[in-house]
């Protein structure tokens, strides 16, 4: 089994910067990621990154503004998110994978999520 806690999210002005993170217990994963759900609307691809860390993912509304890491020793991912818009307003949940998958870009390829954490961002 795998938990997932995430932390850091929040409610700030158009322009500011948030960090969010991303905490795995139990089971060693793999690939990880973040999604976003709005009111109204399907939870969304935001970011994803392999085990390395190497190679990472985003979602064109997000690219340039937002960054995603990971730190392997911590169990622990993070998403940077700068330049905040209103439209990023939302539940942003961590995902990760239980097992090796060349797919970390949408939810079919994740299969272990967090309770997420609301990120609200004002004109």
């Amino acid at each position: 089994q795998v938990q997932l806690v995430e932390s850091g999210g929040g409610t700030v002005q158009a322009g500011a910067s948030l960090r969010l993170s991303c905490t795995a217990s139990g089971n060693p994963v793999y690939n990880m990621g973040w999604f976003r759900q709005a009111p109204g609307k399907e939870r969304e691809f935001v970011a994803g990154i392999t085990h390395s860390g190497v190679n990472k993912d985003y979602a064109a509304s997000v690219q340039g503004r937002f960054t995603i890491s990971r730190d392997n020793t911590k169990n622990t991912e993070y998403l940077q998110m700068n330049n905040l818009k209103p439209d990023d307003t939302a539940v942003y949940v961590c995902a990760a994978q239980s097992f090796p998958s060349g797919n970390y870009l949408s939810r079919a390829g994740f299969n272990y999520w967090g309770q997420g954490t609301q990120v609200t961002v004002s004109s």
